[in-house]
């Protein structure tokens, strides 16, 4: 059992594309590299998140998020703990996504011992549209709360 960081979303759809953004970023800065967690960015396909997380003793995972809070706001959701609201992570061209496979794993006994998600609160889903600025302006928070979720582990 390992430990494993993702980075959910489409890089090239605005706001849906800040996990893979922090996936990239703390992977090349290599800040989660002495507390041993591999860290991927992941388009969302449901599927392929079961088989990714279901051996793992950790998952964090950072995602877009649609739910009507204000643009930047951060959720913190404990999937072992909560079900998870489809609804809220619907904005990935995936109609089995983050929140699906979730569930699905829950009920195949698949999802890690500890998986936790972070959503943040975005507007811009469009091909080819920047990241919103409230929505890079709460990285630096989402990216210590991430690096703090693992540190525990160590």
């Amino acid at each position: 059992m390992s430990l494993l960081f993702l980075g959910v979303g489409n890089l090239h759809r605005g706001d849906d594309g800040v996990g893979p953004y922090l996936a990239h970023k703390m992977a090349e800065s290599g800040v989660l590299d002495s507390c041993g967690v591999e860290v991927l960015p992941h388009s969302g396909e449901g599927a392929s998140l079961i088989h990714l997380w279901e051996d793992q003793k950790k998952v964090v995972i950072v995602d877009c998020m649609k739910t009507g809070l204000p643009l930047g706001t951060v959720r913190r959701f404990d999937a072992v703990k909560e079900k998870l609201n489809s609804g809220v992570f619907r904005y990935s061209s995936h109609l089995f996504g983050l929140a699906e496979a979730t569930e699905i794993a829950r009920q195949l006994g698949k999802l890690p011992p500890a998986m936790i998600i972070y959503g943040i609160e975005g507007i811009s889903f469009s091909f080819e549209e920047p990241r919103s600025a409230e929505v890079d302006a709460i990285l630096p928070e989402v990216e210590f709360a991430v690096i703090k979720d693992f540190q525990q582990e160590v």
